[in-house]
Formats: C-alpha cells, sequence, structure tokens
C-alpha cells in the first residue's frame, strides 16, 4: 500500500510539514510495511518558502528586515537552482530568457509582513508596511536569484505594496515633492504622488494568486480582508477611496491603465499585487496550479494507493477551490481512496470514494481544540486502520 500524505496547515496549531510527519508515524506504528509520500501543501502564506524550497532541493537563507509596524523580524527566503524545478512550474513561471536557468528566491509575505508577526491588539492596515517584503527581495536580489516567486498570503498590510516599492526606489511624495518617510494608509492625506522608478536591477516577479478580488469596491482588498487585520467596518469604505486616489496616481506616474485595478487578484494582500503589477511589472500565476506543479502533485496521485489530506476545515465547496479539496478532486478524478481529515469536515453528500472526519468533536472549545490538535490528529489516523 502506497499511501500519499498531502496535509496543508491547521491555521493556529498545525503547520503542513507537522501534519503530514503526525499521520506518517500513526500509520507506520500500525503498518510499517506501507510506503508512504509526505507532500505538504502550501497556499503563500506562512510555510511556502520553506516547502517549496525543501521540495525542490534548494537552500533557505535568513535576513533580517523590517516587520509590518517597523520592528526588526527574521524571514526566510530560498534559493531554488532552475534545474531543480519540475517542467510543469518552470512553464507557468515563464520567466525571460534573462534569467532562466539561474537560481528563483522562494518568498512568503507572511514571514516579512504578516498578520502572524503582530498581537491583535496590534493589528491595523493604517499603520502597517510592506518594507519588509521589499527588503527581502532585494536580498534574495543581492544573492544572485534570477527571479522571484512571491507568496502572498498572510499579510498584515493594505499598502498597495509602496512600502516594498520603496525599497526598490519609487517614492511616494507630498505636494512639495517630499518623499514621505513612510507611505503607510495613515499617512495617505499627506501623499500627491510619486517620483522616480524601480531599479531595474529589480528580477521579474511572479506572485503566486488564487484569490480573484479586485483591488477596491465591494468585493475589494479593504472590503473582503480589512477586517481579519483589524480595520473597523466603519472606517472601509475611507481605506477604499484612499486606495483608489493612490492607484490611480501610480498608474499615471508608471503608464499603466487605470484598469490594472480591477484586473482579478489585483486586490490580494492589501492591493501589493496591483502595487508590484503597476510600478515593477509582476506577474499574477494561478498559486494552487503552480505549487501543484511544483511539487508533482499529479505524478504522485498517480502512484498512490490512498490519498490522506486535510486542514483546519473542510466543507463541500472545499472540493471547488484549492489545497486539500484540489487535491481531493484531482485525487477522486483520477480514482483513488481519499480520506480528510479536518479540525471540522463537513460534506454531508460526499462523492464516491471520498470520507471525510473531523478531528474534533462538536462544540468543543475553539482553544480547546487548537491545544489538542496534534493528539486528535494521530489518534484519528490510527482509527483508519
Amino acid at each position: 500500500m502506497r499511501v500519499l500524505l498531502a496535509f496543508d496547515k491547521f491555521k493556529d496549531c498545525l503547520t503542513a510539514p507537522a501534519a503530514c510527519a503526525l499521520a506518517a508515524a500513526a500509520l507506520r506504528e500500525r503498518h510499517p510495511a506501507w510506503e508512504l509520500d509526505a507532500c505538504p501543501l502550501a497556499d503563500g502564506g506562512e510555510g511556502f518558502a520553506d516547502i517549496l524550497t525543501r521540495a525542490a532541493g534548494g537552500t533557505l537563507q535568513t535576513e533580517t528586515v523590517t516587520g509590518p509596524r517597523g520592528q526588526p523580524v527574521t524571514a526566510a527566503f530560498g534559493l531554488v537552482p532552475w534545474a531543480s524545478i519540475p517542467a510543469g512550474a518552470r512553464t507557468l513561471l515563464d520567466l525571460p530568457a534573462g534569467a532562466a536557468g539561474r537560481p528563483v528566491a522562494v518568498l512568503e509575505m507572511a514571514s516579512a509582513s504578516g498578520l502572524a508577526l503582530l498581537a491583535a491588539a496590534a493589528r491595523d492596515p493604517w499603520e502597517t508596511s510592506t518594507a519588509g517584503t521589499g527588503e527581502l527581495i532585494r536580498a534574495a536580489a543581492a544573492a544572485g536569484a534570477g527571479a522571484v516567486l512571491l507568496g502572498v498570503g498572510g499579510s498584515a498590510t493594505h499598502d498597495l505594496g509602496l512600502g516594498a516599492l520603496t525599497a526598490w526606489g519609487l517614492r511616494t511624495v507630498d505636494a512639495q515633492g517630499a518623499p514621505l518617510a513612510n507611505p503607510i494608509p495613515r499617512h495617505w492625506a499627506h501623499a500627491s504622488g510619486f517620483a522616480g522608478a524601480v531599479d531595474p536591477a529589480l528580477p521579474p516577479l511572479r506572485i503566486a494568486c488564487d484569490v480573484t478580488n479586485p483591488l477596491a469596491g465591494p468585493h475589494g482588498a479593504a472590503a473582503t480582508y480589512g477586517p481579519q487585520k483589524g480595520l473597523r467596518a466603519e472606517d472601509w469604505a475611507q481605506l477604499d477611496t484612499a486606495s483608489v486616489r493612490l492607484a490611480r496616481a501610480l498608474c499615471v506616474h508608471c503608464g499603466q491603465p487605470e484598469h490594472l485595478a480591477e484586473v482579478p487578484g489585483a486586490g490580494a494582500a492589501g492591493g501589493i499585487a496591483f502595487g508590484l503589477m503597476a510600478a515593477a511589472g509582476a506577474r499574477l500565476l494561478p498559486g494552487f496550479d503552480l505549487v501543484a506543479a511544483w511539487l508533482d502533485l499529479e505524478a504522485r496521485l498517480a502512484a498512490a494507493d490512498l490519498v490522506l489530506t486535510g486542514e483546519g476545515r473542510f466543507d463541500a465547496s472545499s472540493l471547488q477551490g484549492k489545497g486539500p479539496g484540489a487535491v481531493a478532486a484531482r485525487a477522486l478524478a483520477q480514482g483513488k481512496r481519499v480520506v480528510v481529515l479536518a479540525g471540522q469536515a463537513t460534506v454531508p453528500d460526499p462523492p464516491p470514494g471520498l470520507v471525510a472526519r473531523s478531528i474534533s468533536p462538536p462544540g468543543l472549545p475553539l482553544a480547546e481544540a487548537l491545544r489538542e490538535a496534534p493528539e486528535r490528529l494521530t489518534a484519528a489516523v490510527r482509527e483508519l486502520g
């Protein structure tokens, strides 16, 4: 029996590699002769750089950068040899001739500008900056990266990427042409436009992104993701209006069409996707498709007799989504048996071949569920026999 273990993280309690390791240990107790293939998943947030770098035999480097509220944080980026990246992922990256063949840097915003870096009381998109993400990209370029792959999940910011762009030479200026020292939304009332340009030494940027939100409007970045970053309901319209004004000014300065802000995904991570597209020529890539190609998921599914996957929450809509839902859907399409173990799994009418189980009983307080997740996941795997 060959089992593919393809877990995503259980938010706030288990990383994807930890979930795979727990499941593997539990299966080895019962079935020591089974072949196990651990394939931790990454969604662009925490773990994105580590998982993709290790999967392709790259190396991780650390750098001290500016955190979302100015505090120093230690963030990592991976350097992956071009030849080690599977062909399907290289095709999706679609790098220019000058970059293809050189190492690709893999970064995640979460490590430099992430929400998890801030205590709940410090979360406020008016006050947070992507400066550290720009600094991390600069460090990767200095280390020899020919291109940068950026995962944008788990951000604490809504600065349109202006902090990151400042690290590469773009300046947000006031009416007198003086640069704003820190172009966070709190200071946008003083912003009149932009000066300078992004350093041409910036490597080609690719952004792994599965969200389809535009920059502004009722489905935009502020409305959709602002609340989880600390934005008060009564303030979202003000932040949205300010975002539109700065976005238009950035498009004018960079010679880009204003409708760039309406591109699906432009609102990712507080608009950093828009800012990097407008000023730095970044391109958006379908996040899960890229991860699946990078991890050679289709071949690993084909080799498996059983697929074990899961995350914090799984429901019927997950099968049309990304991560474990997409793994399950692809495995079922290949005729594989699939078991989903999630903190809470609610699939009332599962398709043939799929078993979905909750590892926590109904009504268990969230704090207890998070604390007990490792033991409950191990027990659930053991019960599978």
